[in-house]
Formats: C-alpha cells, structure tokens, sequence
C-alpha cells in the first residue's frame, strides 16, 4: 500500500507544472483512479474492485470514474478509441497502452501513469499492479498507445 501512495504523491507533484488547473485535473483522473485499483484481484471478465478486473475492465472501470465516459468492454474494440500516439517516447499519462501478449495484437491494455510505469490487470492469479515499461517482456510486446481526452465543460 505505500508504494501506491508514494507514486500517487510524486505523480501529482509531478502535474504542478503549469496547465489550466482544471484541464490539469481532468488529465490526472484516469491515472488517481487507475493506482486505487492497485491489489485488486485479476479476474477474467471482471470489472469492478469488489469482484476484480481482467485488464479491458479496468480500463472500462478507470475511464467510467474519472471521466464518465463508456468504453468499450474489448480490447481490441478499445484500441480504436481516442487518438494514436505515434511514438512511445510521446506517452502521457492517462494513455492506454496496447501489447501483444497472446501470439495476436491487441491482446493486453494497461494504463500509462508516467515515468516509464503503466498500471494493469496482468493474468489469474495475480492482482492489479503497475509495470516497467523497460522491462524486456514489454518493451518486445508493445503494439501502440491511444490517447482519449476528458468531456470538455458545456459553455
């Protein structure tokens, strides 16, 4: 539980940089929800941290609470949302992340957080947790980032 509030502390340190602090907020929701998630049990089909997540309902979870937006429950149907970000050094947090983990794109999603890390559901058995992008295994299976944008104030 510290390494999460830890990391949640230095993120939101982190977005002290200037920015409206209102669109500051808004970009930072997807990430403060995505690290409350952290421990919760994988489960396949899951998409709630009373029953557990696989990692298109975490997705669909963290977006629903920060944003209210309804992704779709897929990965491969999430892939298509938002705009592409064209290369990974151009990742910002709050960024879906895409690999390749079952011989076919598209077969994992996770949630860029920043410095490098993204949080995920990763298989049975284990439980949502944040990653290392350098690691060998998902630095070879990265298939590309979507960026989606929060629900802009009505007038």
């Amino acid at each position: 539980m510290g390494h999460k509030l830890l990391f949640l502390c230095a993120f939101v340190a982190a977005l002290a940089a200037p920015a409206a602090a209102q669109e500051r907020d808004a970009r930072a929701a997807p990430v403060v929800e995505a690290l409350l998630t952290i421990g919760t049990p994988y489960r396949l089909g899951g998409s709630s941290p009373e029953t557990g997540f696989d990692c298109s309902g975490l997705v669909a979870h963290v977006f629903q609470r920060a944003w209210g937006v309804a992704l779709p429950r897929s990965v491969e149907a999430q892939s298509f949302v938002g705009k592409v970000v064209p290369r990974q050094r151009e990742l910002e947090p709050g960024d879906l992340v895409f690999f390749n983990t079952r011989n076919r794109p598209y077969s994992h999603v996770g949630i860029y957080v920043g410095g490098g890390h993204f949080v995920h559901a990763p298989r049975p058995g284990r439980r949502v947790r944040i990653e290392d992008f350098d690691q060998p295994y998902w630095r070879a299976r990265f298939n590309g980032a979507r960026r989606l944008e929060p629900a802009q104030p009505e007038g």
